[in-house]
């Protein structure tokens, strides 16, 4: 069927939402639980219910948004991102696949189309995982990968629960936070990266998330003044890092083009300017799309880091801090959506997610598929955040049409 999505009401749509939360630089401040967040799920509960939606919440404060079918009965198509930001976020990380995701079941009200399976719009909780750690807790209780009272007991830096938070918006719902048969599952986003701007496609294909670990190497050797003591005879934790630091940014480059390797953090003990460090703990994030390729050099890394400390005379560990397995989304789905993006004329490539997203977790309880759009310079998780109005309309005209389809099936 030849729709579109009204691509104006959709981006006044999304203006409306990024006021909420709004930055002096432009992005947005709408962290989970928070009172920004409260009035963005307001606002957007609303909007749901003005489209013939029926509304539900679940005790984990997942957003559900209704359209029913002519086949209730059938196992529904569920589309779904967040609505939560980091801290200095931007406007459509998230916010877009939800929004996308409302302009779909806009147009079928619109057009007073009743499909033939239900519909379902989601808002998870918490995917940014900023406020609350581990992203996309949300997502990550239906699938089963967290229980209830683990997602309750979260505290965040101030050591409010989530538990307490959740209720304190007025959004712990009473419905079980589990998953339920879905036909198909599919999410829109912003792509996160340079990929699609630089090849000049309009849309990516997503074939999958790529797997990552995240590991925490902590180094112990001895203080000393850092006048006196010979080089020859210290223990200095940053003799071993060095090589560790060089040869992860060696393994990643071995397995370009999809290897990756990330140092977000380092603490070091006790910090004195003229001090050998008796102690430092690095944060590595090491992440490729196949699964024995990630395990491989995982297994390199590890060996990497006890050569290494074995040296420089320092003791190591390795401590894994998280883990997600490469993901790979439905075939038959993933095909949908390019015969979509096809028959719309888009100019399209399959590609592989680099970020995780809630559909990781969908994944393990619906077949599912993920639609990207490109943003500018590939930039996220950033206040300057900026996707094409042309490319946001794009994306949600290939989600209204892979979702019809999925719903007719």
């Amino acid at each position: 069927m030849d729709m579109r999505i009204d691509g104006a009401r959709l981006r006044a749509t999304l203006d409306e939402m990024a006021a909420i939360g709004a930055t002096a630089a432009g992005g947005c401040n709408r962290q989970a639980l928070t009172d920004e967040d409260r009035r963005g799920r307001d606002r957007f509960v609303g909007w749901a219910r003005d489209a013939q939606c029926v509304v539900r919440v679940d005790e984990v404060g997942n957003l559900y948004a209704r359209r029913p079918g002519r086949r209730n009965e059938a196992a529904p198509v569920l589309i779904g991102s967040h609505l939560d930001t980091q801290i200095t976020g931007g406007r459509f990380d998230g916010v877009y696949g939800v929004l996308a995701g409302l302009e779909v079941l806009r147009t079928l009200a619109d057009r007073d189309l009743i499909p033939e399976r239900p519909i379902e719009l989601v808002s998870w909780t918490n995917e940014e995982g900023c406020r609350f750690t581990p992203a996309m807790l949300g997502s990550g209780v239906v699938a089963g990968v967290f229980d209830v009272d683990y997602a309750y007991g979260r505290t965040d830096r101030d050591g409010r629960s989530f538990g307490d938070e959740l209720a304190r918006i007025g959004y712990r719902g009473t419905v079980p936070a589990r998953a339920v048969d879905y036909a198909a599952a599919f999410e829109a986003h912003i792509e996160q990266g340079p990929i699609l701007e630089a090849s000049g496609s309009t849309i990516g294909v997503v074939t999958g998330i790529q797997g990552a670990h995240w590991l925490d190497v902590a180094l112990t050797g001895q203080a000393c003044h850092a006048g006196p003591t010979p080089m020859e005879s210290r223990r200095d934790p940053w003799r071993a890092a060095a090589p560790i630091i060089e040869g992860a940014y060696a393994l990643a480059a071995a397995l370009a083009p999809w290897g990756r390797m990330t140092i977000g953090d380092v603490k070091i003990q006790p910090g004195s300017r003229n001090t050998v460090p008796d102690r430092l703990v690095l944060s590595f994030d090491l992440r490729h799309p196949e699964p024995a390729t990630l395990d491989g050099m995982v297994a390199e890394f590890r060996a990497l880091v006890a050569s290494s400390a074995a040296r420089a005379r320092v003791e190591a560990a390795v401590d894994t801090v998280w883990h997600m397995p490469p993901t790979r989304f439905d075939p038959a789905l993933v095909d949908l959506v390019e015969r979509s993006a096809a028959g719309l004329g888009f100019r399209h490539e399959r590609i592989v997610s680099g970020a995780g997203h809630d559909s990781l977790y969908v994944a393990r309880f619906a077949p599912t598929a993920m639609i990207f759009v490109p943003c500018r310079d590939g930039l996220s998780h950033n206040e300057a955040e900026y996707a094409r109005p042309e490319d946001l309309d794009a994306g949600a005209d290939v989600l209204l049409q892979a979702v019809w389809a999925a719903a007719q099936a």
